[in-house]
């Protein structure tokens, strides 16, 4: 009996190569059957490297890589039913879309009624039908980028691996791009796993999204917990949206520490329960619940922290403002300001504001 099961357990996975070691270092992750994972980190933290094993186009110095209940370490990406979507697309510039998409079944032995049958359900699902008998280089970038995906999911693999997908695409038709693999996603109802660099796509697509670094994995959650509860300064600045402050507890009062002058910022202890007098710490605090108020002005209600700044520099998003202050010396601090907000009383380059937030929005970090 075919086993369907997508679901992944990496354990102790390690990889090395010839005088690098620890690209992959003992990496521990479950991934659900039939979910969404996105893998992020900056160039050379291991990421592609684990979807690489994954696939089966490279094994691991030490551990297991576990899919659907069996151990796949030695055995070949058509054995583990795993199919891999290059960055590339890699499609063959003589062959139709139709031709492309049912290549893989024809290697597999596949009379050719039932694989050009099994190639125009697929075109279907992709919604490539009018283009069926199209060249590669007769479609756009996001057609062609249907057509890889397609050509992947037509082996029936019970997980497919992406590899940047998006990253030659406009931002247009990567936003796009996005819903469509969500689409897909669910539509095939397999496991997928995506390796990306940008924070926007891996949190609008993933039902599990895994931040590492110098390969090992810093956290891994769903998409908003990763976002908006940072384990620690490194997911915090990685992932944007967030200040990262620093300083010395100065005071702990019950459900809360005070931070020392000249911050003087009070903190709700949340995750940090065992904070002492005269630690360092690290707190986050996101950039969408900072006000600006001008000074002299009353703080809005519940807002107790404020701290003096200078507009640095101001650039308009659309639907905010991002405001650049001084507040942190030789450190990143930023303000998203709702549009309205911001021009109902501009500010300009130079202008003296308090940045304020109210106490239960700085989080402390790891």
């Amino acid at each position: 009996m075919k086993n369907d099961r997508g679901d992944i357990e990496l354990a102790g996975v390690c990889k090395s190569f010839d005088g690098v070691t620890n690209v992959v270092d003992g990496v521990n992750l479950r991934i659900d059957d039939g979910a969404y994972c996105c893998f992020i980190g900056p160039s050379g933290c291991g990421k592609t490297t684990i979807l690489r094993m994954i696939a089966g186009h490279e094994d691991p110095t030490a551990g297991e890589i576990v899919i659907g209940g069996q151990n796949v370490v030695g055995l070949a990406p058509v054995q583990r039913r795993t199919a891999m979507m290059f960055q590339s697309y890699a499609l063959f510039p003589h062959l139709t879309v139709r031709e492309n998409i049912a290549f893989a079944l024809r290697v597999r032995g596949q009379s050719k009624a039932d694989r050009l049958r099994a190639a125009d359900a697929m075109i279907e699902k992709v919604r490539l039908t009018q283009f069926a008998d199209r060249l590669p280089a007769q479609l756009s970038g996001g057609q062609q980028q249907r057509v890889a995906l397609a050509r992947a999911a037509i082996t029936e693999p019970r997980v497919l691996l992406l590899d940047e997908p998006l990253s030659a695409l406009d931002e247009q038709l990567r936003v796009q791009m996005r819903q469509e693999l969500r689409r897909m996603q669910q539509e095939l109802g397999i496991t997928f796993i995506h390796v990306t660099h940008t924070q926007l796509e891996a949190i609008a697509l993933a039902d599990l999204v895994v931040v590492m670094e110098q390969g090992r994995i810093k956290q891994a959650g769903a998409a908003r917990d990763v976002y908006a509860h940072p384990h620690d300064r490194y997911v915090a600045e990685f992932m944007g949206g967030q200040n990262v402050l620093s300083g010395r507890v100065e005071k702990v009062n019950g459900a809360s520490f005070t931070l020392a002058a000249p911050s003087g910022i009070e903190v709700p202890l949340q995750a940090r329960p065992t904070v002492n007098v005269g630690d360092q710490v690290d707190i986050a605090v996101r950039r969408d619940d900072v006000a600006l108020v001008r000074p002299g002005r009353d703080l809005p209600s519940g807002y107790t922290t404020s701290l003096p700044s200078r507009v640095l520099a101001i650039e308009y998003q659309g639907y905010f403002v991002k405001v650049m202050l001084d507040t942190v010396p030789d450190d990143e601090f930023v303000a998203y300001v709702p549009e309205k907000t911001f021009f109902a009383d501009p500010f300009t380059v130079g202008d003296v504001v308090m940045a304020t937030w109210a106490t239960g929005s700085a989080l402390p970090l790891a």
